[in-house]
């Protein structure tokens, strides 16, 4: 998780400016990024991305909606200070959380491509993939569920589009294949599924007051 290739594939630019850059071109342009932004060995840019992407997402929900952290009361009455809390939580999340999240991932992914593709590409071109498709939980950090749940799923949309263009296999079968890491990343880590059931719970009130 720590190599560097020099001059990657596609020559994705290194820093902020790149990542920005790399963030808006999965966003927009899927297929393409994941055609010349993903190299053999070259997994260090998609662990950086990761991280920057928790670190929006967990400093956004601190801002906006705290008390929707997992732990984070824990951690706020065993710091004592909201700054500390912050950083505690930031810490845990970017370089804890998010590393065991994408190694997991990983490797759901890869078992569940053995059975439905033969010529595969290599492991760390599937952390890749996981890593960049994670790229709408910035959106994850805003409190209306049906926001939480548009970001999640579109995440699981770009993991299916990007294994099937890294591993150059047909839609279907990166389905089959992405179908338990997406469950895992954005379904359970991310909240697709907490923010499914808000988004369902608004609509039967909805309902039960217009009755």
């Amino acid at each position: 998780m720590t190599q560097w290739v020099e001059n990657p594939a596609g020559g994705r630019d290194r820093g902020p400016s790149g990542l920005a850059r790399a963030w808006v071109e999965v966003l927009v342009r899927p297929r393409r990024f994941f055609e010349n932004g993903v190299s053999p060995g070259d997994q260090a840019p998609g662990l950086t991305f990761a991280i920057a992407v928790a670190f929006v997402a967990v400093a956004g929900r601190l801002l906006l909606a705290p008390s929707s952290l997992s732990g984070y009361e824990r951690v706020a009455a065993a710091t004592g200070s909201p700054v500390a809390t912050a950083v505690v939580v930031l810490g845990a999340a970017c370089f804890l959380v998010a590393p065991i999240v994408l190694h997991l991932a990983a490797a759901l992914a890869t078992l569940s491509l053995i059975p439905v593709v033969d010529d595969r590409a290599g492991v760390g071109e599937t952390v890749q993939v996981i890593a960049y498709a994670a790229a709408p939980a910035v959106f994850t950090a805003v409190p209306v569920p049906a926001v939480r749940l548009l970001g999640a799923a579109y995440g699981a949309i770009l993991l299916v589009v990007g294994l099937a263009v890294v591993h150059e296999t047909s839609l279907p079968r990166a389905f089959l294949a992405g179908a338990v890491p997406a469950l895992f990343v954005f379904g359970l880590a991310l909240g697709g599924i907490a923010a499914l059931e808000g988004v369902l719970g608004l609509e039967v009130t909805r309902e039960s007051g217009g009755a």
